[in-house]
């Protein structure tokens, strides 16, 4: 790293030339900085990219930059701030080679993001002498850039749903092309109509016409922006969520058993809860067993069951007709037997029975 011709060669920066170079950075013996010196007096404004001359005041910065030589490599420069003019404001100048974290340039974190993807973030850290932290978002500008430089695809089927991120109702929304089996869009500052039209207005009026499929759980606000945005795409409900549901109401019988019976009775149901909503092949040798004894002792819990057990047989069905004439017949073995939380869940079913049957279909069959 002694050729001033090869330092300007490889460390010049757009808009930067190499003027001289430091020897370590904090008793860093293995560090080496580089003084970037500017071209042009102009400077371009971060918000409208306008060209502003002269500036508003400067500041020093140091980033790190690729290493060479065995040498980790910082650039300092200065950078302006600038009085747009047609902002009306003071902004700092934008400086493409320059990272979303001005600590870094953008070819590092290319190389990082490069790593990450043969190597543990860990293993990253280490290598490059960097925090856990700082290579989690290095990798995340390199994944952000992946994406941009990608575009999105045009999906024939979707599986919309979304994700808690921390606690207190805070959602993001998660878009998957189902055939392609991957996520195509994250976004959203919840879980409403708004934040679903965010993703049709990043995918475009072209490529969401020719969405035909759409595989969500009943959310409404769901369900309406695809309506406006893609009125021709048919509605599939996760039967994963439907089937969430239906174990919801064989608890709601358990519990409402459970505090029915008396307290010597009581045994037989108290922490049964996954057993009853596990499928028996699934269950150890003791869970069966006790499944068959709690099953044996209360008959409405053995109702509710069965009926559960059952209700799996409609995803079989390759026709509308025959999907509903199982319904009809679940839904009517339900009369008489005085479970609320089944009759709540049937009704829930016939509202929503044109994105359920859409599942019959054997040219909607989309891995969810």
């Amino acid at each position: 790293m002694h050729n001033p011709t090869s330092l300007r060669a490889l460390f010049s920066l757009p808009g930067f030339v190499v003027a001289s170079r430091l020897l370590g950075v904090c008793g860093d013996r293995y560090a080496r900085v580089l003084v970037l010196r500017r071209r042009k007096k102009t400077a371009i404004c971060s918000q409208c990219g306008h060209r502003c001359r002269g500036r508003y005041d400067k500041r020093t910065y140091r980033a790190r930059d690729l290493s060479a030589g065995g040498f980790r490599v910082y650039v300092q420069f200065e950078r302006f701030r600038v009085h747009c003019p047609r902002c009306r404001s003071v902004f700092v100048e934008r400086l493409d080679w320059l990272a979303k974290n001005p600590r870094f340039t953008q070819r590092f974190a290319m190389h990082v993001g490069a790593l990450c993807r043969e190597m543990t973030n860990t293993a990253v850290a280490q290598a490059e002498r960097l925090h856990n932290s700082t290579v989690k978002d290095l990798d995340r500008i390199y994944m952000q850039q992946q994406v941009a430089r990608a575009g999105l695809p045009a999906p024939r089927a979707i599986g919309v749903d979304e994700i808690a991120i921390r606690k207190g109702h805070d959602y993001r929304i998660v878009v998957s092309d189902l055939d392609r089996r991957r996520p195509i869009w994250v976004g959203g500052k919840g879980r409403t109509e708004a934040d679903m039209d965010r993703f049709f207005a990043a995918l475009g009026a072209k490529k969401t016409a020719r969405i035909q499929l759409a595989a969500m759980d009943m959310w409404k606000p769901f369900r309406a922006s695809l309506r406006r945005h893609a009125p021709q795409a048919r509605v599939i409900f996760d039967k994963f969520h439907i089937v969430r549901h239906l174990g919801e109401a064989l608890d709601a019988v358990r519990r409402r058993e459970y505090r029915r019976l008396a307290a010597k009775d009581r045994a037989f149901i108290k922490g049964q809860r996954y057993t009853l909503l596990s499928h028996r092949e699934h269950l150890s040798l003791d869970g069966r067993r006790s499944l068959a004894k709690l099953l044996k002792a209360n008959k409405r819990l053995n109702t509710a069951y069965l009926l559960k057990e059952s209700f799996g047989q409609l995803w079989d069905y390759q026709t509308e007709g025959g999907a509903r004439a199982f319904f009809m017949r679940w839904k009517q073995s339900l009369k008489w037997q005085r479970l609320t939380p089944y009759e709540k869940f049937a009704a829930m079913i016939d509202r929503h029975w044109d994105g359920i049957a859409s599942y019959c279909h054997p040219e909607n069959k989309v891995s969810l």
